[in-house]
């Protein structure tokens, strides 16, 4: 399936998420966030180098993004992955546990990868900006983990 389009509508879904100021065990349903910017960004697995850094990435500008967005991670992980991630690294935000692939699948982000020369299905690291209003403001696809939270910063600025 491939992306969504720029100003298009951010697909829309419900999931189980943890973590962040949100209640525990409940589930998100992203058009019920209309009316503040909203960051989506999905990752491959919980607790790898290239995820915890983009992730601690997030947790270190936690005071400037919270201000500005709801920040939600995305991974094909389940709820108990992510609850260890969240206490380990300190995450103060919510991770969504897609863990039957629909939201991966909606974006456009799950893909065929290729490591030492064997092809796999897995999540592209990829960003979507939702505006306001629920349209898709920015995407950044295959984005450097050490470089993510401050392009989200700058997109989110760009926003106001």
């Amino acid at each position: 399936m491939s992306k969504p389009a720029l100003k298009s509508a951010a697909p829309d879904f419900t999931a189980a998420f943890v973590g962040g100021e949100y209640t525990e065990g409940a589930t998100l349903t992203l058009s019920k966030l209309k009316g503040r910017p909203v960051v989506l960004y999905f990752y491959p697995k919980d607790d790898t180098p290239g995820c915890t850094k983009q992730a601690c990435g997030i947790r270190d500008t936690w005071g400037e993004l919270k201000a500005k967005a709801h920040v939600f991670g995305v991974s094909i992980d389940p709820v108990k992955a992510h609850e260890k991630f969240i206490k380990k690294f300190e995450l103060p935000f919510p991770l969504i546990a897609d863990v039957e692939k629909k939201i991966v699948e909606a974006y456009g982000v799950w893909v065929e990868k290729s490591m030492y020369g064997k092809k796999y299905m897995g999540t592209e690291r990829s960003t979507f900006v939702i505006d306001a209003k629920g349209k898709l403001a920015a995407i950044f696809e295959k984005v450097k983990p050490e470089e993510h939270a401050e392009l989200v910063i700058k997109t989110l600025a760009a926003l106001d």
